[in-house]
């Protein structure tokens, strides 16, 4: 399969003027008096604004027929979804099939969480099939972020960067297909990839430190197959950057979007990292 891959970086201006507008001191207490759904990142483009909720928030995931709220947060759900509905919002999860994995690497394949051929399952209520754990998780979600990381610390199991490019790329081409989940065949999923750039400066375990496909030097830290998506591209955007911000730490906003068949996959992300050349 073929794909037309286009890369728009935003200059340092459009990003800033980006920053300052999501990360202003304006920012409205009611979500209801907010109803932003789009953001404009320079040439035009627009980006939906994801304001996603974690997998938290359900009191059963599994099977996913039996997906339900925890009660302690039944009724702010139920507003939450009541002002969604009202504003043709959608209601966005991020989905990190990693993460269980991890919890249980002896119970869950590798292959089910990779979107690899695997024997999946079948849910009991539905009858509906599934071959990976993403799909399992959000089919009753609308997807906000999801990823995979490069590297983890001694007890994060299966963080690497042959699962990371898997994982992703597997991702892509089912949605480049036009591949819906089980319940929603017909539907394609709206998948923002975290993240493109590694953040060195996040605090926690190795593994948050380490979801992006490039690391904050320009180079890539796992490649997802694309030839456009090279280390020298990355690289003289890095210099660009660092010619203005020397020394400074600074939150970035960046953005690939690739196209295949009028179908936008995008990798978005605000990430934390140095941007000095002898980047940590």
């Amino acid at each position: 399969m073929t794909s037309r891959t286009f890369t728009r970086l935003p200059n340092l201006i459009n990003v800033l003027l980006l920053l300052s507008l999501v990360f202003s001191g304006n920012i409205l207490q009611s979500v209801t008096s907010l109803g932003i759904n789009y953001g404009q990142v320079g040439n035009n483009l627009y980006v939906q604004v994801s304001s996603p909720s974690s997998l938290a928030v359900l009191a059963e995931s599994y099977p996913p027929s039996a997906g339900s709220f925890k009660p302690e947060v039944s009724s702010v759900m139920q507003q939450l979804l009541q002002f969604l509905e009202a504003t043709r919002s959608p209601f966005w999860i991020n989905a990190y099939p990693y993460f269980a994995y991890k919890d249980n690497p002896d119970k869950i394949p590798i292959d089910y969480v990779l979107f690899n051929r695997n024997v999946g399952m079948t849910d009991p209520n539905t009858k509906l099939h599934y071959d990976n754990m993403m799909y399992a998780q959000v089919d009753a979600f609308r997807v906000a972020e999801t990823g995979w990381p490069s590297k983890g610390d001694a007890g994060e199991v299966g963080a690497s960067p042959a699962n990371a490019a898997t994982y992703n790329r597997n991702l892509m081409m089912r949605q480049f297909a036009g591949e819906g989940t089980p319940a929603r065949r017909n539907s394609r999923l709206d998948v923002y990839i975290f993240a493109l750039f590694n953040e060195d400066m996040k605090p926690g375990p190795t593994s948050e430190k380490n979801y992006g496909i490039f690391r904050p030097d320009g180079s890539l830290a796992y490649n997802l197959g694309f030839s456009t998506m090279s280390t020298t591209t990355a690289n003289s955007e890095s210099v660009t950057y660092s010619s203005y911000a020397t020394k400074v730490q600074i939150n970035v906003y960046y953005m690939v979007c690739f196209v295949h068949n009028d179908y936008k996959f995008v990798i978005i992300t605000s990430s934390l990292f140095s941007v000095l050349t002898g980047s940590e």
